[in-house]
């Protein structure tokens, strides 16, 4: 019988260790001991798992003695060493110059090579280069371990396609692609999957196809996001209304309907940087996939400065003006600040000597502080603007009385076009 760790229970581990849960003995692991304790009790502060449904997995003790089916969290690595079935879905970040920091995976496969047994496979989640798993991953697991891959261990791959506040595409819901490192371990793999993703599985042929499938499908939704932002861009210079245009453009069957936006997230603001390090090490320099990085990436000083030349043609003195930002999370209804692209507007805005004031329903003031040393309200503030911004778009956004928070003659700039009645511009 399989019995499942999952090593990493944030935003992709948990939704998976729970749904594993309902049909193994699973125990998942996170070194951080905060995080443990909140699990324990049945409350996840991603908003990712409805605290009753996690409660409902939860046992009181490691499933792995009984093989019953249940979640047991924990950070002490002697709680995983029965698994025979490893799960790893540890961050893939970018370092400062953007190029990947694959320490979170080490790290991982250290913990995992501790612990690692004969017939035990290492399936990892995490989204990579093609590569990663067989040449930076296994030979970790080998140097901890011991073992010889192939022979004594075996590995998989599978992406994780989990989206952050989406409660209609969740795991189970979504097609899960997996691999492995035999065809007999690749099918082993995918049968575990099987048992619990209702939406299906796809088997590739190898790990290094399921690493690259995965890493074009943001790459590939980075690079029309970029397109459609160059247009907006275009089309304000023309003084055209871009969702107008796209609305039109959008009657046509196989129009792909993409809008103007800040690119954040851990995913398609990341991934693409993983497939142009990989074609840069074998010397070809990705021109496209880059250029698109590029575009995106400039897309908080671009809404910065059409909110400061809507300021200036209102007669609003710029230096010395207050700014109400409305949402700090990468995207709406969701607690995730990871690589959010609200901090390139906020920081664009203070060059300009503005003085920006946070409000965010669902962002955590700690980790936002921790991350970007930024403070965030959670109450709205009473107080009136020189400009309001809405950054994201958040439920509790869409019915504000926006005059009650700015002043007489202030901007009100959408970012995510969707209160264009409200609004002086838009992106």
């Amino acid at each position: 019988m399989k019995k499942i760790a999952v090593i990493g229970l944030g935003y992709v581990g948990l939704p998976l260790a729970r749904l594993f849960a309902t049909k193994f003995p699973v125990v998942g692991f996170d070194i951080n001991q905060k995080r443990i304790d909140e699990l324990r009790i049945g409350k996840d502060l991603t908003l990712e798992v409805e605290d009753d449904v996690l409660r409902g997995v939860l046992v009181d003790e490691n499933p792995f003695s009984s093989t019953k089916n249940g979640l047991w969290c924990s950070n002490q690595l002697a709680d995983i060493e029965d698994a025979n079935f490893y799960v790893v879905t540890v961050p893939t970040p970018v370092d400062k110059n953007n190029r990947p920091d694959l320490t979170p995976l080490y790290k991982a496969s250290e913990t995992v090579g501790k612990v690692l047994k004969k017939g035990d496979i290492v399936v990892y989640e995490s989204t990579v280069y093609p590569g990663v798993t067989e040449e930076e991953c296994i030979p970790v697991l080998e140097k901890i371990s011991g073992l010889k891959f192939n022979e004594d261990f075996f590995a998989g791959y599978s992406p994780e396609r989990i989206n952050p506040g989406d409660k209609q595409h969740t795991v189970e819901k979504i097609l899960k692609v997996t691999s492995g490192s035999t065809p007999e371990i690749g099918k082993e793999v995918d049968s575990v999957y099987r048992e619990v993703i209702t939406a299906g599985t796809h088997l590739a042929p190898c790990i290094k196809v399921a690493e690259a499938a995965k890493v074009i499908e943001n790459s590939q939704r980075d690079i029309n996001i970029a397109f459609v932002n160059e247009l907006a861009k275009i089309f304000n210079i023309l003084n055209i209304d871009t969702h107008a245009v796209l609305e039109a453009a959008g009657t046509k069957w196989n129009f792909l309907p993409f809008k103007p936006g800040l690119v954040g997230g851990h995913c398609i603001g990341v991934d693409p940087y993983y497939l142009a390090q990989k074609a840069q090490e074998h010397g070809y320099h990705p021109e496209i996939i880059l250029a698109g990085r590029r575009l995106n990436d400039s897309m908080g000083e671009y809404v910065a400065s059409q909110v400061v030349k809507t300021m200036i043609k209102k007669g609003i003195n710029v230096n010395g003006a207050e700014v109400l930002m409305l949402g700090i999370t990468f995207k709406e209804n969701c607690p995730d600040v990871r690589n959010t692209k609200i901090v390139d507007v906020i920081a664009a805005l203070e060059d300009y000597g503005i003085t920006v004031t946070t409000y965010d329903p669902w962002a955590n003031p700690v980790e936002v502080e921790h991350e970007y040393k930024l403070i965030s309200e959670n109450k709205l503030p009473d107080f009136k603007y020189d400009a309001v911004i809405l950054g994201v778009a958040h439920k509790e956004f869409l019915d504000l009385n926006f005059n009650a928070l700015k002043k007489e003659n202030a901007v009100v700039y959408d970012v995510k076009g969707i209160i264009a009645d409200k609004a002086d511009n838009r992106l």
